[in-house]
């Protein structure tokens, strides 16, 4: 099946790119460790769920460009087209020549509806292009105003125009030092309106990544690009064709459908957090070996010292001993209690590996059997120049720090009324915002709760 992405603003186009970029490497290198039928399954199985053909046989991106500024996007696909390994397609991108001013409210309820029939008709004729289509992935900032709002607009007209396919929302969370005034505001809009329309939430966090550039990838001055392949790496990482438990020896066909089965059983917890291991800059690969068993080890520990690499975790943090039933009020400091896990292995001796120490009870809430919780994906195909690799996608608690601290901060904004008529004067009552700040505490609590 196939997966239509939807690049919305400066940050989801240069996101996106990346995350094309990084397929198309993943499938044209040489490092592939396993048999050449299973390369050429796997080549297969990421062509189509990604891109489609031209007549002259280079891959198109199945997406569709949405920006309210022309400058951003003319750079994706002129970047694309010269990587000579794959393009975007000319007839799918949309632009004007404003932006939306960092404004939610301008993205969400002036530029959304005055260019929906143009952006859903691009979408309309990608989706048609697909054999099958499995659903959308939205790659987004909650920050700034296009991204965000015109981002949440989109997504509820997809779920409008699209019932019943999935549609994953791909967050980035801004830096907490602040790239806009009100980007909490901005936060707390896109957040609840896409908890409303989206099957799943999957947000990366700009401040763990940058740690990441810096601490593992050595890289001395970060740029936003540094940043954007570290994600894109870490989607790929998802998004590649693996096999499932129950798949057998084909890939697995829906990809979107299978992690929201896997990941969301409940539809008040739609968050998701990943994670990716061994993380390392490019020319020390030759010199470096991993084991499974480490890997693993190190992975689940950052899952429940919720961190966010592999350096610097917490390993006192333990979970609580089996039979000792206490409410999650009373669990360990810091122990990030999951609802569902998945864990994707790619590379040599994928299916020797022992993962029992995810199917622990005490990982999980006590409401979901944890054989019901915890799945895994493998294939023996390695990913970018990886000989073994680990991702872990987690719908958990890991975002609830920073979740209420926007909220609160929002919240302190919108007491005293600050900045709130820059969103009356587009039609965003304060209604709205009530709104949107119950339906985050809901989340919230129910988070706090597990």
């Amino acid at each position: 099946m196939s997966i239509v992405t939807v690049q919305l603003g400066q940050c989801g186009n240069q996101i996106g790119h990346e995350v094309f970029q990084s397929l198309c490497s993943d499938i044209h290198g040489t490092h592939g460790l396993c048999s050449r039928k299973e390369n050429q399954s796997y080549q297969d199985a990421c062509k189509e769920r990604f891109f489609w053909e031209e007549e002259s046989g280079v891959p198109v991106a199945r997406a569709v460009l949405v920006d309210m500024e022309p400058k951003v996007i003319s750079q994706t696909l002129s970047m694309a087209a010269r990587s000579g390994c794959w393009k975007y397609s000319h007839q799918s991108h949309f632009c004007q020549k404003q932006g939306s001013g960092n404004n939610w409210a301008n993205g969400y309820s002036v530029h959304g509806p005055r260019h929906k029939e143009s952006i859903m008709n691009l979408v309309q004729k990608e989706a048609e292009k697909c054999d099958r289509l499995g659903g959308f992935v939205t790659i987004m900032s909650m920050a700034g105003g296009t991204g965000s709002g015109l981002g949440a607009f989109v997504t509820r007209c997809l779920r409008d125009a699209f019932p019943a396919s999935f549609i994953l929302n791909h967050v980035i969370w801004p830096y907490g030092t602040g790239e806009v005034i009100v980007q909490n505001y901005n936060s707390v809009l896109t957040l609840a309106h896409l908890y409303r329309s989206a099957d799943a939430l999957l947000v990366h966090e700009n401040d763990a990544i940058h740690r990441i550039c810096a601490q593992l990838m050595n890289i001395k001055h970060i740029s936003f690009r540094d940043v954007n392949q570290v994600i894109a790496h870490q989607l790929g990482s998802v998004f590649q064709p693996a096999h499932t438990a129950e798949g057998g020896p084909n890939y697995s066909r829906n990809p979107l459908g299978d992690l929201m089965e896997t990941l969301v059983p409940h539809p008040e917890f739609k968050m998701l957090g990943l994670r990716n291991i061994p993380q390392i800059p490019e020319n020390s690969l030759p010199y470096s070996t991993f084991s499974w068993p480490g890997l693993i080890k190190h992975l689940r520990q950052m899952l429940i010292a919720n961190a966010q690499m592999e350096e610097g975790i917490d390993w006192q943090v333990r979970p609580p001993p089996p039979g000792s039933s206490t409410p999650s009020t009373r669990k360990p400091l810091h122990f990030n209690t999951s609802i569902a896990n998945l864990v994707i292995l790619r590379g040599k001796d994928v299916h020797s590996v022992d993962l029992g120490s995810f199917q622990d009870p005490s990982l999980y809430t006590s409401w979901l059997n944890p054989q019901d919780a915890f799945n895994a994906w493998r294939t023996p195909r390695a990913f970018n120049k990886y000989e073994k690799s680990a991702s872990l996608v987690s719908n958990s608690q890991f975002l609830l720090k920073p979740l209420d601290s926007v909220v609160g901060k929002a919240w302190n904004m919108f007491a005293s009324k600050a900045y709130v008529h820059q969103y009356t004067k587009f039609g965003i009552e304060e209604e709205d915002f009530l709104d949107s700040f119950t339906t985050l505490e809901q989340v919230i609590s129910s988070y706090t709760t597990l």
